[in-house]
């Protein structure tokens, strides 16, 4: 999984070579020449290729934000289709986590996989307009009790 670079990493008023920006990012010179093939402007054809800081920090923060996605507040996003969906049957399910938020839990309508999105309470009724949900109550679990077993053969 590629890591979100921090544009703030490179200065405006400085010139860089791919090694130096290979440096700064932590990244293999070659990726830096992909950057530079994939749309990254260099200063002249000239050896060694400089790179201006600022057309640098633009490069990063478009690369940043270009995979990014904003759903509605009814739609769930889908991993494996890696795009917005809306839920399957327009039903959901919430787990609460704690008073004012909670998870919501959906069937991709396509791939069939789940989708979580988390969600205050106050988008909950929002949400509720177009999605049907059902509140759910967590079982307690197995190990979560005070009283141990009586009938013990280790005595």
């Amino acid at each position: 999984m590629p890591k979100k670079l921090n544009p703030n990493l490179s200065k405006i008023h400085r010139n860089y070579t791919v090694e130096e920006i290979a440096g700064l990012y932590q990244v293999h010179k070659n990726t830096v020449r992909a950057w530079i093939a994939n749309g990254l402007q260099v200063c002249d054809d000239k050896k060694p290729m400089l790179i201006l800081g600022r057309v640098l920090r633009e490069y990063i923060r478009k690369k940043n934000t270009i995979h990014k996605q904003k759903c509605q507040l009814w739609e769930f996003y889908c991993v494996r289709c890696r795009k917005p969906q809306s839920p399957a049957l327009g039903m959901a399910d919430y787990h609460a986590q704690s008073e004012s938020r909670g998870r919501l839990v959906a069937l991709c309508p396509s791939c069939e996989g789940t989708m979580n999105r988390y969600s205050s309470l106050e988008h909950l009724r929002v949400i509720e307009g177009k999605v049907d949900v059902s509140m759910r109550t967590e079982q307690p679990h197995i190990n979560k009790t005070d009283n141990p077993l009586l009938n013990s053969d280790f005595e």
